[in-house]
């Protein structure tokens, strides 16, 4: 059996092929990537250590794909991730890699007969019900208001996939979104099987962490190598949340979709860390202090919100967890333990990127 992951030296992409190759050592893992992101060429030497053979490609480029061969099944990990993408210029390598880019996949897909698990974001809901939900301060964090009547799909346990999608959600959002549409047409058209994740905040170790991509690496690095942090938006307080998922459990739940395919083709599920695991950017700031000893970090203060932020995310897993028994086991302590060890043990090749 072959495995290829697109985005394959990112780090959702490089952890999930590892993570495959560790369990499935007679498995063929081809990890594809262009290497445009920068620290993405760090990965290269771990994917060479644990078995997982790299393909330098693109996935705008069909014949990158070609090249591959056949493979029975592709994790579609590529994208260009950040929300803020094409707001101050082009839209052009974002909607060329997320949409095209996700329909050259499919058809490689669809030559081959292969499985497909789609990464999509939470991105996907509209901005403007997000920014309406009805939320009140408590302590350093934003929370559902007591009492109010929210919005169809929204609950103290977050939003899940009866979440409206009407309205607009940023270029990134837009793009996945149209993929997804995409990959149902495929499956409707030529009984392919795949199955659709959308992922809340995913982090973990090896991710190069900027300000519009990566915020708990980002926080924990600037923390540790002592570098300048901003609240930014809805006040500079600080106080807009968002759940995390470590990659790790995003992983325990692609083996089970894997696994047992033919029960989650077609479903679009919800996948994050959930309310258990969600952090405001203060809660995070007091978090990280602990770690480095700084009693008193300096961030700075921003009221201005940008175009595509939102004050409150938290994912409703309960859809994916009915369906698999999945459940996200890794807490915000645990994934700020991981990602603390690795920036001390890497200090030396991770500083002069995420500083």
């Amino acid at each position: 059996m072959t495995v290829l992951v697109t985005g394959g030296a990112g780090f959702v992409g490089s952890n999930l092929a590892l993570m495959f190759k560790r369990d499935h050592a007679d498995r063929r893992v081809v990890a594809l990537d262009n290497l445009r992101r920068r620290g993405s060429e760090l990965a290269l030497p771990r994917l060479r250590a644990g078995g997982v053979e790299f393909q330098h490609g693109d996935i705008r480029n069909p014949e990158d794909l070609a090249e591959v061969g056949a493979f029975d099944l592709l994790l579609e990990c590529s994208a260009e991730p950040s929300v803020h993408a094409g707001y101050d210029g082009s839209p052009d390598y974002l909607i060329h890699t997320n949409l095209v880019g996700t329909k050259n996949c499919l058809e490689a897909a669809r030559r081959h007969r292969a499985d497909t698990v789609f990464l999509s974001t939470s991105r996907v809901y509209p901005i403007d019900p997000l920014r309406a939900l009805a939320l009140e301060t408590e302590g350093a964090r934003l929370v559902p208001k007591r009492g109010a009547k929210h919005l169809h799909g929204f609950s103290a346990a977050g939003v899940s996939t009866d979440f409206t999608l009407a309205g607009h959600r940023s270029l990134y959002g837009a793009t996945k979104l149209c993929s997804e549409h995409l990959i149902e047409e495929y499956a409707a058209a030529y009984g392919m099987r795949a199955v659709v994740n959308r992922c809340g905040v995913l982090t973990g170790p090896w991710q190069m962490g900027k300000v519009d991509q990566g915020f708990i690496v980002l926080w924990a690095s600037r923390h540790l190598f002592g570098k300048p942090l901003a609240y930014m938006g809805f006040g500079g307080h600080g106080h807009q949340v968002r759940d995390l998922l470590h990659v790790a459990d995003l992983y325990d739940l692609l083996r089970v979709q894997v696994r047992d395919i033919d029960s989650h083709r077609g479903q679009v599920y919800n996948v994050g860390g959930g309310l258990g695991c969600s952090v405001s950017l203060a809660e995070l700031t007091a978090m990280c202090a602990a770690r480095t000893g700084d009693v008193s970090p300096k961030i700075a203060s921003d009221p201005n919100t940008r175009a595509a932020d939102i004050p409150y995310y938290v994912t409703d897993n309960a859809l994916v967890t009915a369906r698999t028994g999945w459940a996200p086991r890794r807490t915000v302590d645990d994934i700020l333990d991981d990602v603390f060890q690795w920036l001390r043990d890497h200090r030396a090749a991770l500083e002069p990127i995420l500083a």
